[in-house]
């Protein structure tokens, strides 16, 4: 069975290219290459790939950490970043689990990418081995202290629970004893925090991270 692969970086051009590469791979199949930061994680929501690959360019967005992003939301996708290096030692956190996350430098040679993405298949399927490439993992790019600001409010909660529900907004407002505009600002920050596409997108992603 071949292992599916999601691309995520802004970079189309550069994405395109490793996605047409990986895809010559006899047993690797890139599902999906995203190019928009905000739609990196409903698409393997959706999508459910055993490995995605993201450019360092997307894990930072807005402070937010796009790789843990993705360990809460799909436990069991495998996540490889091409990354620049170890980065500052100053700034680590302890190291995280085995087989989750593989660190690829920019200038590594193809090879390189397709042995981080098996090794990270093989840890995924029981291999209790350390599969790694380009170094230690560094554990900035999915510290956790970054992202707990970014977790939904209990208000925020409460509209998406009821919006997941088919409720339109004013019947939210009515619900929930707000205005009809206080309900669509909660909306917004909601959808922004889940890079939803729309407030029914962000509830389906809040409700599969098991949120409400």
């Amino acid at each position: 069975m071949n292992t599916r692969i999601v691309i995520g970086d802004e970079r189309r051009l550069y994405s395109e290219a490793i996605a047409a590469t990986l895809n010559l791979v006899h047993d690797f199949e890139v599902v999906a290459n995203v190019n928009n930061s905000r739609e990196i994680v409903p698409a393997v929501l959706r999508l459910l790939p055993a490995v995605t690959v993201l450019g360092t360019n997307t894990t930072g967005r807005g402070g937010r950490c796009l790789a843990d992003e993705l360990r809460t939301a799909v436990p069991r996708c495998r996540i490889a970043v091409i990354g620049t290096g170890p980065g500052n030692p100053a700034k680590r956190q302890e190291a995280a689990a085995p087989g989750l996350l593989s660190i690829v430098p920019d200038n590594a040679a193809l090879p390189q990418l397709v042995n981080a993405i098996r090794g990270l298949v093989t840890a995924n399927a029981g291999n209790t081995a350390t599969q790694r490439a380009g170094g230690p993992i560094d554990t900035t790019l999915i510290r956790r202290t970054a992202c707990s600001s970014r977790s939904l409010s209990t208000r925020e909660k409460e509209v998406l629970r009821l919006t997941a529900g088919g409720a339109p907004v004013r019947e939210i407002a009515a619900e929930l004893f707000l205005s009809p505009g206080t309900v669509r600002n909660v909306t917004s920050s909601a959808i922004k925090k889940l890079g939803g596409r729309n407030r029914f997108d962000a509830a389906c992603i809040a409700s599969k991270r098991g949120w409400l």
